[in-house]
C-alpha cells in the first residue's frame, strides 16, 4: 500500500460509515436549514390526518367564498421530498398546497383543479423561502412564474405557522392592496378525513 492509499483510506472509511449510520430520508432527500428541517419534520409528523378550520383574518371580498363553509386540510401525501395538502371549501375539492423541498430551501405551489381532474388554468403559483425562517413559521415570496401568471400577485407573501400541538395556519399578505387572509386549524381536534381532491385517486 503506498503513502497515499493510505493517506485516501480515513477519507473513503468515513464516508462509507455515513452511509451506513445515516438514514435513508438523510441521503435522498434535499439537505435543509436546522430550521427548516425542524419545521419539515413537525409537519409530516402529522401526515394521514385532517384537521378543521376558520379564517381568522380577511380583509378582501373575493374570500367572501368561505363563509359559512367547512373548511378542512388534509395532509393525505408525505413523501421524503414532497408533502400534498389538499384544502377543502365546503364541496369544492380543487385545491392542494404542495409543499417541496429544493437545493435551496423550501417551495410552496398551488395546484387548482377541476372537478373532472384537469388543471385550472391559474395553478402552479406560489414560491420559494428566501430565508431559512425557523421552526414555526416559513414565508414564500412569490415567483416570476407566479407574477407572469397572476400579476396582481407579484407582491404575494405566504406563510404557513405551525404551533405544534396547537395550530396550523395557511396565510396570504399582499402589501400592494393591503390584503390579509389567514386561515387557522385546530390541530387538537383530528376529523375525518375527507374525499381525495379533484384529479386525484
Amino acid at each position: 500500500m503506498t503513502l497515499a492509499d493510505r493517506t485516501r483510506q480515513p477519507t473513503a472509511v468515513r464516508r462509507l460509515l455515513l452511509l451506513v449510520l445515516l438514514p435513508p430520508f438523510a441521503l435522498s432527500a434535499a439537505a435543509l436549514p436546522p430550521e427548516q428541517e425542524a419545521f419539515w419534520r413537525t409537519l409530516r409528523a402529522l401526515c394521514g390526518q385532517a384537521f378543521a378550520g376558520k379564517v381568522v383574518e380577511s380583509t378582501s371580498a373575493t374570500d367572501a367564498a368561505f363563509a359559512g363553509e367547512t373548511l378542512v386540510m388534509h395532509l393525505r401525501a408525505c413523501g421524503e421530498d414532497e408533502i400534498r395538502i389538499p384544502f377543502h371549501v365546503g364541496a369544492n375539492r380543487s385545491r392542494t398546497w404542495v409543499l417541496t423541498r429544493t437545493a435551496s430551501g423550501l417551495r410552496l405551489k398551488h395546484d387548482h383543479r377541476h372537478e373532472d381532474g384537469a388543471e385550472d388554468k391559474v395553478t402552479q403559483y406560489g414560491g420559494d423561502t428566501a430565508t431559512p425562517g425557523n421552526a414555526t413559521r416559513q414565508d414564500f415570496p412569490a415567483d416570476k412564474f407566479t407574477a407572469e401568471l397572476i400579476p396582481a400577485a407579484k407582491t404575494n407573501v405566504w406563510s404557513l405557522l405551525l404551533s405544534p400541538g396547537k395550530t396550523f395556519s395557511y396565510r396570504l399578505v399582499r402589501e400592494a392592496e393591503g390584503r390579509r387572509f389567514r386561515v387557522e386549524f385546530d390541530l387538537t381536534q383530528p376529523v375525518a378525513a375527507p374525499p381525495a381532491p379533484w384529479g386525484h385517486r
